[in-house]
């Protein structure tokens, strides 16, 4: 049984993209001279997006086996939009709060001895490029499956 012009097609690609963009973020962070850090498989933010690599996956799936005119593809798109939007947006602005209440907190309990609160997560979003490479790599990553699947049919 061949997954090609299924849903299961779709899934695999997808699933594929955004677990790649987690193993790229894990090189990555080890690149620039950082501690090995096995969090960063499954943390939000950095490059690229995998929520970006994923949603763009599936829309792209969807426009190459039901066609880009499909109201599939129309509805993947608007929610892939969506993700990515809310990723360099949203998701950033409430990273850059984080900081901000970290930072005051710290200061805060400074001039107190007692029980410091754990911090916040920052990097919850991503910067435009982030986003921007991880759609790329979603779209990549449909087209290579899909002509791998159905032999450039």
């Amino acid at each position: 049984m061949s997954i090609a012009n299924t849903s299961l097609e779709i899934i695999a690609a997808s699933a594929t993209a955004a677990f790649g963009a987690q193993i790229i973020k894990f090189i990555v962070y080890l690149l620039f001279g950082k501690s090995v850090d096995f969090r960063t498989l499954v943390h939000t933010g950095g490059m690229p997006s995998s929520h970006s690599a994923l949603v763009a996956c599936i829309a792209t799936s969807a426009g190459l086996i039901e066609g880009f005119h499909s109201p599939l593809f129309a509805v993947a798109l608007g929610f892939a939009v969506i993700v990515m939007y809310d990723a360099a947006g949203l998701r950033r602005a409430a990273g850059k709060m984080a900081g901000i209440l970290n930072q005051l907190t710290e200061d805060i309990y400074m001039e107190r001895q007692g029980h410091v609160p754990d911090r916040l997560r920052e990097l919850l979003g991503h910067t435009p490029f982030e986003v921007i490479v991880g759609a790329f790599m979603g779209a990549m990553i449909a087209y290579v499956y899909h002509y791998k699947l159905t032999g450039g049919a």
